[in-house]
């Protein structure tokens, strides 16, 4: 689960606060009959990326012009991304299932990790290497022919 009470949890260095996200509950449609037209279970949110002050601490001015950039189609001309969830009866799983689908395109555009650098092996891997082989060219060798064949 990625929401917890200190907020969207991202990845391990970034953690947006749920004061960043302006929350709306509203009347909608979708499953719950005559209960839907009277509760308000529907969750609106909206959340302005580019005025994050999370973003702006835990992304360099690069990762973060990357990150506004990628999200770039889903934002309105204000710069604010909106999210609106009605699939549940209940208003607080549509506000952690809005939250939750934030979360997966704010990770979806947040810059990748670094490559990993490939780096030479260690003495005693390739020693333990050499000696597995050793150990299966024997196994197989004696699978082969004995000398009672004949």
């Amino acid at each position: 689960m990625t929401v917890t009470d200190d907020g969207l949890l991202l990845s391990p260095r970034l953690t947006i606060p749920l004061e960043e996200f302006e929350l709306r509950a509203t009347t909608g449609g979708g499953p719950g009959g005559q209960h839907v037209n009277r509760s308000a279970t529907r969750i609106e949110l909206r959340w302005v990326p580019s005025a994050s002050p999370s973003l702006r601490a835990a992304l360099t001015p690069d990762h973060r012009e990357r990150v506004l950039a990628r999200l770039g189609t889903r934002l309105d001309p204000g710069g604010a991304m909106r999210l609106v969830s009605a699939e549940h009866r209940s208003q607080r799983r549509n506000r952690d299932a809005a939250l939750e689908r934030l979360a997966s395109i704010v990770r979806a555009a947040l810059p990748d990790p670094l490559p990993r650098k490939a780096t030479a092996p260690t003495r005693a891997s390739v020693q333990r290497r050499l000696e597995d082989k050793k150990r299966r060219a024997i196994r197989k060798r004696d699978r082969g022919r004995s000398d009672h064949d004949g």
